[in-house]
């Protein structure tokens, strides 16, 4: 399905800008690792060219482009956009779960900041939880209930990448910790960017955001034995050494600031031992309440599309408006 060429091309960008999904990408079966490493080479270079690109506007108007050539069967002459195209077609990926990752990249381009938990939810929804549902759509999985566990564990990603990245975010001018927290524990968002240190207070914050990802981590268990048995040793892996971050974080007391937590390769291999060791013992338990809980209100709308089977389903009206507002500041920027 995807040309040998341009599955090579993905691997490469996985192997560099993702080590975490490239090592638990090794657990799953070649039908479901390829076109998964297709998918996140595809959302991985589109995520570096908004956060690293100078005109984010710009590169977010270009994903869209990309996007809307890809859904059209003429995808760009580039190795992810012609191996994304592949997967959209033999998969008939629904174009709402894409679009949910544009309209996070959106977000990004404007910077907008979270008053609240919902917020930050609604931000990891779209920018992970949506990566998660199309990996279930990868392993042909349509199950309201296993894409709500899915999804569960993207926001629990998120969330723990957020928790990393605290200090690399705030030099960069970016803050997604929910500011109703950071005004409840006493700090100024305002002075605390121009000048970011991981105050107890700080790291009180970030320890509560890794409670909600700890929490998030263990609902998403109950939805991987719902999973074909082939793939559940790969999501299993995902799940552990992503919580495996946020334990560095936790060992180095919170201090996501002056510390970048990183986890080493011997822990990965662990982490892949565990993975396959708890595959031998999954079982689905008939009427699990946690496998039957309603998604997490943020995620509903990705359980819902991805549930349909339609891949040709119009842009929400949230995110027209703001792809319009990135558009009148692109031009504004090149007049």
């Amino acid at each position: 399905m995807i040309a040998a060429a341009d599955l090579a091309a993905c691997r490469a960008a996985i192997r560099t800008g993702s080590l975490s999904f490239h090592a638990a990408s090794r657990l799953l079966p070649a039908r479901v690792r390829d076109p998964a490493l297709a998918l996140y080479a595809f959302c991985r270079l589109a995520d570096d060219a908004v956060d690293e690109g100078d005109d984010k506007a710009d590169a977010v108007l270009r994903l869209r482009d990309r996007l809307d050539r890809v859904y059209a069967g003429r995808p760009m002459n580039a190795a992810a956009d012609r191996a994304f195209a592949s997967v959209v077609e033999g998969f008939q990926m629904p174009r709402a779960l894409p679009d949910a990752l544009l309209e996070g990249m959106a977000w990004d381009a404007v910077g907008r900041r979270y008053d609240d938990l919902s917020g930050v939810l609604a931000y990891s929804a779209r920018v992970a939880a949506a990566v998660g549902a199309m990996m279930c759509v990868l392993m042909r999985v349509r199950d309201a209930d296993a894409l709500a566990r899915a999804c569960d564990l993207g926001l629990a990603m998120q969330l723990t990448n957020i928790a990393r990245d605290v200090g690399e975010d705030a030099r960069a001018g970016r803050l997604y910790l929910p500011l109703e927290w950071l005004r409840a524990a006493g700090i100024d968002v305002a002075a605390w960017l121009a000048a970011p240190t991981a105050t107890p207070a700080l790291r009180a914050v970030i320890a509560r955001l890794l409670a909600e990802a700890s929490r998030l981590y263990t609902r998403s268990e109950a939805g991987v034995p719902a999973l074909p048995f082939a793939c559940r040793p790969g999501i299993y892996a995902a799940r552990h050494i992503y919580a495996g971050i946020g334990g560095a974080v936790a060992r180095a007391g919170h201090d996501s600031v002056s510390i970048r937590a990183r986890t080493t390769s011997a822990q990965k291999l662990g982490w892949l031992a565990l993975a396959t060791a708890r595959t031998a013992g999954s079982v689905v338990l008939p009427g699990s309440a946690v496998l039957h809980a309603q998604p997490v209100a943020e995620v509903a709308f990705l359980v819902d599309a991805a549930a349909r089977r339609s891949a040709t389903t119009g842009r929400s009206d949230a995110l027209l408006k703001v792809l319009a507002q990135l558009e009148a500041r692109d031009r504004g920027l090149s007049a």
